[in-house]
C-alpha cells in the first residue's frame, strides 16, 4: 500500500493546489498566492502556467510575476515562453536570465523573436553576452548551442592539492560540476578527473593519474542527437566541447544531454502520430489545426489509393456481400501488424541498433513473425468465417490473405523506414502513412484477388 501513497505524496499541482492557486489569483491575494507557490518546485510551476487558461496565466504572471526567476523561466515551454516574458517587468527578466548558466540563456533564446532576443541580451554582463552570442553562432540543434561556457579547468601539471586549494578558492565556480577538465598551455582537453576521485586522492597525487578511461571530446559544429548517444552509448556525466582548433569551449552535462533525449523521444512519438514535431497542449486551434492538417492530407490521398483497389473488384463484392463484412478484418490485422514492425524499426534506427551489418537478419526475423502471426490469426479467421458464413472457400480465402498481408506489414513496416532513412527523410515523419497504404492494398490485392479467383 505504501507505492501509492508515495505517488499521491509526488503529485505536486494536485487539482486542489491548482483551483487554490486560480481563486487566490481571482482574489488578488499576493500573500496566499506566495503560500501555495513557493514551496513547489520550478518545474511545477512552469507546468501550473503552462496548464491554466491564457487569461488565468495573465492574472498570475500580474500579481506575482515578479518572483518568477531564471529556473522557472528555463522550465517553461517554448510554446508560451515568449508571452510570460513579455507580460514580465523588464528587470525581473534580466535578473533572471542572469542568474541562468549560458547554455539555458541560449535555450531560451534561441525560441524567441528578435526584439526579445535583443532585450534579454542587453541584461546580460559584457563577458555573458559574448559568450551567449558565441554559442548563437552555431547552427541550430548543434553542440555549440548545447554547450555551457561555465566549467572548471586546471593544468596538466598540478597535483590534487593544487586542484582542492585552487576549487575552495575559486569565487566563480558553476552551480553544477562534475569534472575538473584537465587541458593543455593551448587550452585543448586532454582529460578529465571527477570530483570524487579527486576529493578520494592525496593531495601529492598527480591529476592526470586520476583521468577517466571514459574522457573524449565533441566537436562544436556536432548535431546534438549525435552528443545525446555518445552520453548513452558510453555512460558520461560530462563532455567536454571543442572548437575548430581542438581547444576547449565549453561541457555538456548529462541533463541537457538527457532532455535532448526526451525532445528527441516526443518528436518521433508526434511525427509517427502526424501532428507536428513541436505539438503542444498550449498550441492555439489554428496551430494544431495547421500541423495536422499535412499527413491528414497525405492519408487521405493513400485511402483513395485503396479504394481504387477496392473498386476493381466491385462485381466481386456484389456477388459476395461476405467479402464487405471481412475486409475491415483484413485492412485492420494489417495496419496493426504494420505499425508494430514499423516502431520497432524507426526505434532501431534511432539508437542505431539496426545497422548494414545486421539488416538480412532482422528482415528474415520480421518477415517470420509476419508469417507465423498470419498463419496463427489466418488459421482462427478462417474458422470464424466458416462458422459465421458457412462458406469452406471463403474461409481458405480470408485464411490465405491473412498471412500475405501480414508477411507484407511486416516487409513494409520495417523496409519503408530504412529506405527513408537512407534518402535522409526521417522515417519517424514519413513512414507511417506508407506503411499503411502498402498493407491496405496488398490486404486487400490479396484478400479480393484471391476471392475473385476461388470463388467465382
Amino acid at each position: 500500500m505504501a507505492e501509492p501513497a508515495a505517488r499521491i505524496e509526488d503529485e505536486a499541482l494536485t487539482p486542489a493546489l491548482v483551483a487554490a492557486v486560480l481563486d487566490a489569483a481571482a482574489a488578488g491575494d499576493v500573500l496566499r498566492l506566495t503560500d501555495l507557490l513557493d514551496p513547489l518546485h520550478a518545474a511545477d510551476i512552469a507546468d501550473l502556467l503552462e496548464q491554466v487558461e491564457p487569461a488565468d496565466r495573465q492574472a498570475l504572471l500580474a500579481l506575482w510575476g515578479r518572483q518568477i526567476d531564471g529556473e522557472i523561466l528555463s522550465e517553461i515551454d517554448e510554446a508560451i515562453r515568449e508571452e510570460v516574458i513579455e507580460s514580465l517587468p523588464a528587470d525581473v527578466v534580466a535578473e533572471a536570465v542572469r542568474e541562468l548558466d549560458t547554455d539555458d540563456v541560449v535555450d531560451i533564446l534561441e525560441d524567441l523573436e528578435e526584439p526579445q532576443q535583443a532585450r534579454i541580451l542587453g541584461a546580460l554582463e559584457g563577458v555573458d553576452r559574448v559568450a551567449v552570442q558565441q554559442a548563437l553562432a552555431y547552427p541550430e540543434y548543434s553542440a555549440g548551442r548545447l554547450m555551457q561556457r561555465e566549467l572548471v579547468i586546471a593544468p596538466l601539471h598540478w597535483t590534487v592539492g593544487e586542484a582542492i586549494d585552487w576549487l575552495r578558492a575559486a569565487t566563480d565556480l558553476p552551480n553544477q560540476f562534475y569534472h575538473v577538465i584537465l587541458v593543455d598551455p593551448r587550452m585543448r582537453p586532454q582529460g578529465y578527473v571527477t570530483l570524487g576521485r579527486l576529493l578520494s586522492a592525496r593531495r601529492d597525487t598527480a591529476l592526470t593519474a586520476l583521468t577517466e578511461g571514459s574522457f573524449r571530446t565533441v566537436p562544436a559544429t556536432e548535431s546534438e542527437t549525435e552528443v545525446a548517444w555518445i552520453f548513452t552509448q558510453y555512460h558520461l556525466i560530462s563532455l567536454p566541447v571543442v572548437d575548430a582548433a581542438g581547444r576547449l569551449a565549453g561541457v555538456i552535462t548529462i541533463d541537457d544531454a538527457m532532455t535532448v533525449l526526451d525532445e528527441e523521444h516526443e518528436e518521433d512519438i508526434l511525427r509517427m502520430a502526424g501532428v507536428g514535431d513541436e505539438a503542444s497542449l498550449s498550441d492555439s486551434v489554428a496551430q494544431a489545426a495547421r500541423g495536422r492538417a499535412l499527413w491528414l492530407g497525405v492519408n487521405l490521398v493513400t485511402a483513395i489509393l485503396a479504394s481504387l483497389v477496392i473498386d476493381l473488384f466491385a462485381a466481386t463484392i456484389e456477388a459476395l456481400v461476405a467479402l464487405a463484412v471481412l475486409m475491415p478484418v483484413v485492412a485492420s490485422m494489417g495496419g496493426n501488424a504494420g505499425t508494430q514492425t514499423m516502431t520497432v524499426a524507426v526505434r532501431a534506427l534511432a539508437t542505431r541498433d539496426l545497422t548494414a551489418r545486421n539488416m538480412l537478419r532482422v528482415v528474415r526475423r520480421e518477415v517470420a513473425v509476419g508469417a507465423v502471426n498470419g498463419l496463427l490469426f489466418g488459421t482462427v479467421m478462417a474458422g470464424v468465417t466458416a462458422l459465421w458464413f458457412g462458406l469452406p472457400m471463403l474461409a481458405l480465402v480470408i485464411g490465405l490473405a491473412m498471412v500475405l498481408t501480414l508477411v507484407a506489414a511486416a516487409l513494409g513496416g520495417i523496409l519503408i523506414p530504412v529506405g527513408l532513412d537512407r534518402l535522409g527523410i526521417d522515417p519517424a515523419l514519413a513512414s507511417g502513412p506508407f506503411v499503411t497504404t502498402v498493407t491496405d492494398v496488398v490486404g486487400f490485392l490479396a484478400f479480393l484477388g484471391l476471392a475473385a479467383a476461388v470463388l467465382l
